[in-house]
């Protein structure tokens, strides 16, 4: 057999199988009836002639273990056996349903190659800054920006014996919405602080315009990923500045009701009081959280119209925004940075902050222990990037933050032996799932805030639990990956409707919870098996009325984003609609929500056994080593969790001063 190339995880016959594969997906197809020609050359083009299959050999490299990688091998190899590459493109449209329908193995694996040559075809871009098939469906692209300056550069460590040491009084483990105003507070008090990153940094002029690179460069493990029962699609930032750097900018207050809840039953005193509201304002006033730059496209006006027509509440989203630097032409770029700098998250704000009072912040520097002595803190250990090598590295200090989300920090602490029972369990995840509509004109969704307009009628519906339902972030790559592949040319008849789609999400405050476990490498392994029933009628319910507000705003017609064929139809029974939504099971075959929320892994509280962190913060047990991110949310809180997450980062900064 031949032997695997370096750029590639399979043997030649394989590459060849992987090939003729992505060209299944993505083949060439008749334009639609209404006319003769292809002018974009949108329908007739291949995924060979974008290179996608070494892409998609290259991310599978990066994603799969030893154990999927060969099984995805074994089916490539039947594929070139069969000489896919030979056949018309009926037939191997043929080859493919048949596999699908004998195994449901092979199901898996092929929905998972459908989705990941659709993302690479429509979501990366040549030298030219430019993807081919956005002239189809309208989209410019991003927009020429005044890129902006750096506020910060990270500090480079010296190396001695071939290995990294710092001393300082405290080490925050993470940049992002927590660890940046933990590191923040505490040098602004007076305490000499590193701060650990363990993405890159990505200045503005840098930050990607394309799924593609953004997804690689910039989020947890390449893009989105899977639990380990196929149950969820799971997006993360890692970065430097973390989520606050690649989110949509929603900057929702936690809700009275949780507040409550977190301070009478979870023990977080004063939570539903004035100096909890103190954080929250101090938060908004640095962040510059205001509706003044919150212009609403298409997409947003029609959550807002189908409210109206309904009769259902909906407000104008505040976003953490520079007003002197926004404008809606780039405001709808913003996964991926914001190379305006429009955006104020940790990048712009909070990081700057603790390095103008004496803050050193490395990047590329992963943490695997915390290291304690005498029953308290004493640092950590782990390696960091210095050039192209990974060197050892150690940061002494009697305190630390752990704050790299709610994925990394239960793993850090299970690595460490610390947290107890309850480190990694009662992971909440906010699962969103998806509907999209066609409408008869542009939506414009590239212009304006991606995500601007809230429904929060259906806030709490099931036992104080319930959906906001949101506008996303246009994303050509993302969308068309998660679309269900049926054929090829089903798949490129949707997709040439991009500019004239409106989606949304409902974000479900969830009721019960996963978990994050160590796999046999010692790395974060996420489970959610999604059996909740109050979550699953959730759920169910969110797509029912994203249908009737799709419906109630004039689509033409409504996508469940589970479902390859339209559930809706201009003068279709909307109703009946809605009650097909519960058709649909949940997970693998089914509906799989995606979650960019995660919360509560590391959770704050007052009893040992179900809580890992005090209501301060600082780790039953364990002195000096304090939580500071999502992690440490009691429960999901329903809303968007930048906003909170600062806010308790902020009280817990004020626990550790106050501890001295």
């Amino acid at each position: 057999m031949t032997s695997a190339t370096p750029s590639s995880p399979f043997t030649a016959r394989q590459q060849r199988g992987l090939a003729a594969l992505c060209d299944t997906f993505v083949g060439p197809v008749r334009p639609p009836r209404e006319r003769a020609e292809d002018p974009t050359g949108f329908f007739a083009r291949r995924a060979s002639e974008l290179d996608v299959a070494p892409r998609v050999a290259a991310h599978l490299a990066r994603a799969l273990g030893p154990a999927d990688l060969t099984a995805t091998g074994r089916l490539l190899d039947g594929l070139a056996l069969l000489q896919l590459e030979r056949m018309p493109q009926r037939a191997r449209e043929a080859v493919v349903v048949a596999l699908r329908k004998n195994s449901p193995d092979a199901a898996a694996g092929l929905a998972g190659l459908a989705a990941l040559t659709a993302f690479y075809h429509y979501g990366s871009v040549g030298p030219d800054g430019r993807n081919p098939n956005w002239l189809e469906t309208g989209y410019p692209g991003p927009p020429p920006v005044e890129v902006a300056s750096p506020t910060l550069t990270p500090f480079a460590p010296a190396v001695s014996a071939g290995a990294v040491t710092l001393d300082a009084d405290v080490v925050v483990v993470g940049s992002g919405s927590g660890g940046g105003v933990v590191a923040a507070t505490l040098a602004a008090g007076g305490r000499s602080v590193v701060v650990l990153e363990a993405g890159g940094f990505v200045p503005e002029a840098d930050m990607p315009s394309d799924d593609a690179t953004g997804f690689e460069r910039m989020y947890w493990r390449g893009g989105a990923q899977s639990t380990v029962e196929g149950t969820l699609g799971v997006l993360a930032g890692r970065t430097l500045g973390g989520g606050s750097t690649i989110n949509w900018q929603n900057c929702v207050q936690p809700p009275e009701h949780v507040r409550h809840t977190w301070a009478h039953e979870h023990g977080l005193r004063g939570l539903d009081g004035a100096d909890f509201q103190g954080d929250l304002d101090a938060v908004a006033q640095r962040i510059g959280i205001t509706t003044s730059c919150s212009d609403v496209n298409g997409v947003n006006q029609r959550l807002f119209d189908g409210a109206a027509a309904l009769g259902l509440h909906a407000y104008v989203a505040a976003r953490n925004v520079d007003e002197a630097r926004y404008s809606p032409h780039t405001a709808g770029h913003v996964a991926f940075g914001d190379r305006s700098g429009a955006k104020l998250g940790s990048l712009r704000t909070w990081l700057p902050d603790a390095v103008t009072h004496g803050a050193r912040v490395v990047v590329g520097a992963r943490v695997d222990v915390v290291l304690t002595a005498q029953g308290r803190a004493s640092g950590v250990r782990g390696r960091v990037r210095v050039g192209r090598d990974a060197l050892p590295l150690t940061v002494r200090a009697k305190t630390v933050v752990v704050a790299c989300g709610a994925l990394e920090t239960p793993a850090l602490l299970l690595r460490s032996g610390m947290g107890g029972p309850a480190a990694g369990r009662f992971l909440r995840v906010h699962p969103a799932p998806a509907v999209f509509a066609i409408y008869d004109r542009v939506q414009r969704g590239w212009w304006g805030g991606p995500m601007t307009a809230v429904v929060d009628e259906f806030a709490r519906v099931v036992e104080g639990h319930g959906y906001l339902i949101e506008a996303g972030h246009f994303h050509p790559g993302l969308t068309a990956a998660s679309f269900p592949w049926a054929s090829a040319r089903q798949h490129k008849m949707v997709l040439a409707q991009q500019a004239y789609t409106a989606g949304s999400v409902a974000v479900v405050r969830d009721h019960g919870s996963g978990c994050v476990r160590l796999d046999a490498a010692g790395e974060a392994q996420v489970s959610w098996p999604g059996d909740d029933p109050v979550d699953r009628e959730l759920i169910v319910r969110g797509v029912a009325d994203m249908i009737r507000l799709h419906a109630a705003a004039g689509a033409k017609e409504i996508y469940d984003y589970a479902l390859p064929r339209p559930v809706f139809r201009r003068g279709d029974d909307v109703e009946r609609a809605a009650a097909a939504a519960r058709d649909v099971p949940l997970g693998p075959g089914g509906r799989v929500p995606f979650c960019a929320h995660q919360m509560g892994s590391a959770r704050m509280g007052t009893c040992s056994t179900t809580s890992v962190a005090d209501p301060d913060g600082q780790l039953h047990g364990t002195r000096g080593v304090w939580v500071g991110d999502t992690s440490a949310f009691p429960t999901a809180v329903g809303a968007n969790p930048m906003w909170t997450c600062m806010a308790l980062a902020r009280r817990t900064a004020r626990a550790i001063l106050a501890a001295g």
